[in-house]
């Protein structure tokens, strides 16, 4: 049984197992909804065994194997400030961004 996956999500990859939990790019349907308590099964790009032994690269994916995930929350993250400043010109910019957010819990992993 596979215990490792490095999967993809937000345009950004994630190694995980089963039981983690993880704060990815914002997943909503195509109508804007959000996802909140749904399953997703993700495709994994790589699926090893604990110990590194038995790995399986895809092209892209991994045929055959699937993560699934549960959706949890949807929010923003912490506040980031940006400043500009330019010396002896009297140019000050202030401005802040909350990144958006959906939390997911990885469940069993197939390989």
């Amino acid at each position: 049984m596979a215990n490792l996956a490095v999967i993809r999500a937000g345009g950004k990859q994630y190694l995980v197992k089963s039981g983690d939990v993880l704060r990815v790019e914002k997943m909503e349907n195509e109508d804007g909804t959000f996802l909140d308590g749904k399953v997703l099964s993700l495709e994994p790009i790589l699926v090893m065994n604990e110990d590194g032994t038995g790995a399986k690269i895809g092209t892209p994916t991994v045929k055959g194997a699937s993560v699934a995930a549960t959706v949890g929350e949807t929010g923003k993250g912490k506040k980031i400030l940006i400043i500009k400043y330019h010396a002896k010109t009297r140019y000050k910019r202030r401005n802040g961004h909350r990144q958006p957010f959906t939390e997911i819990t990885i469940g069993e992993i197939k390989a």
